[in-house]
Parts: C-alpha cells; structure tokens; sequence
C-alpha cells in the first residue's frame, strides 16, 4: 500500500472512530425519561407545587450512577404503561406492584421496596373492624383507586362487598367521613403515613396486610439494555444503602405487621 493510500485509509478510520465516540458520548448524555405520578404519597406527590418523594430521589440516584441526566414525566397512573409502550418515556418509577398481567406486558427490574395493601376506615369505626373477618361483612362498602391492585384484591377476594372508586386517596379520606364507604382499600405507604401525620388524625389504619406485593420499576420489554443498567444501579444503591435511607427519609416509622 503507498503511504498516501494509507493515510487516506486512516484518515477515514480516524473519522469512523470520532463519529463512534461522539454518538457513544451523545447516548450517555441523553436523558433518561422516567414517568412518575403525583398523587400518591409518599412515593410520589407535589409538596409546595415541586414534585417528591421515594421515587423522585430512586430516579435521582439513579441519573448519577447512570451517569444521565433525568427528566420527570408526570401523567395519571393507568397512562404510565402506555405512555412507555409507546416510547414516550424510557422508566416507570412510580410504585408500581409487580403483577402477572404486568409481567406479561412490561420488564420488570428487581423490587426496590415490599409492601401490602391496608385497610383504612374511620377511628370511630374501629370496634365494628377490630376482627380480620369483619372485612368479608356481606354488603360493606370499599373504596378503591382504579387501576391499582387494591381494586384487583377486592375484585378477587371480597365479592360481597359494594365498590365505589376514588381517583386519589384524599378522595377517598373523604368518602370516608362523609359515610359514602365504611373503608379505603390501599398500599401499605399510604397507612404509614396515617402513622406520622396529624392532618388525618380522625383515620385509623387497621395494619394488617391483606396482600404482599413487590414494588419495582418497568422497561419496555424489548428494553433488555437499560433492564440490565437498572438491575446494576438498583444493586448499588442497595449495597452503599442508599435504598434504605431514602425510604427512611419519607418513611420515617414503618409499622410491621407479622
């Protein structure tokens, strides 16, 4: 080969080479775009009109370890599974139980927290639910949020009771004191939080699982790359604890119920 044939030659791999690294440099710095609720205290919701909570600070820490920066989407909760379907967002961080049907449409990274869900009723009502049986009473009225697994654990466990559905918990909290349902079907977080606040002091959650259920976030199931870069990220910040202090910071008592 003449030497101006091979500097021609090197000349277009050096360019190759530059192209390579400048599209491997423009993927790491594309943003990862995680969709989030916000109604769904602790895990996440606006507080002083910024949205927080686990999941906001989960996909934070994550973004560092990634090394990407992070772009919250926030849309109602039966979206979020379309909207990564369609591309629209690359995560789910949202507290989404890992469900069979789930599983069959979205990759699911390993869980990040278990809870259950719980019954909430009011304080004065607590005599009439002081027993587990008491929530198969025939005719008892439950409100649930749609699309959540707390309306599939009453769909598939408690065919005698009346259903009436609530888009958020407040909702819910309310139905409640205006005697509209006799109890509030939800994740374990939202009874956690009966346990440190004030403003629902007249709310008594009876802190007992009726389920057990994995949270943890969802890829797109052709998505097998960032499934493994979140696996990964997820193991480091269980290992430096990281995982257990944001929980901590939102959910400062837990209450276990064996």
């Amino acid at each position: 080969m003449h030497f101006s044939a091979f500097l021609n030659s090197f000349a277009r791999l050096l360019v190759l080479c530059t192209l390579m690294l400048g599209s491997a440099i423009a993927l790491a710095a594309k943003p990862l775009i995680v969709g989030h609720t916000s109604d769904y205290e602790p895990l996440n919701f606006v507080r002083d009109g910024k949205l927080v909570g686990i999941e906001i600070d989960n996909a934070r820490e994550i973004g560092k370890i990634l090394d990407r920066p992070v772009k919250a989407v926030i849309m109602p909760f039966e979206d979020l599974l379309k909207a990564l379907d369609s591309g629209d967002i690359d995560v789910v961080m949202a507290g989404v139980s890992v469900t069979p049907e789930r599983q069959q449409r979205v990759t699911f990274v390993e869980p990040f927290m278990t809870v259950g869900q719980m019954a909430i009723i009011l304080a004065d009502k607590a005599g009439r639910f002081a027993q587990p049986r008491a929530i198969y009473q025939e005719g008892i009225r439950i409100g649930v949020e749609p699309f959540t697994t707390g309306e599939r654990y009453v769909q598939d466990t408690l065919n005698g009771a009346k259903v009436s559905h609530f888009p958020t918990s407040e909702a819910a909290f309310a139905a409640l004191r205006s005697n509209q349902i006799d109890m509030y079907i939800h994740d374990a977080p939202t009874s956690w939080l009966l346990a440190v606040g004030t403003a629902n002091s007249d709310l008594l959650s009876l802190f007992r699982y009726l389920s057990s259920e994995d949270l943890a976030w969802a890829v797109r199931k052709d998505n097998t790359r960032l499934a493994a870069e979140l696996n990964m990220a997820i193991q480091v910040l269980k290992d430096n604890g990281r995982l257990r202090a944001i929980q901590n910071r939102w959910i400062p008592i837990q209450v276990n119920v064996r």
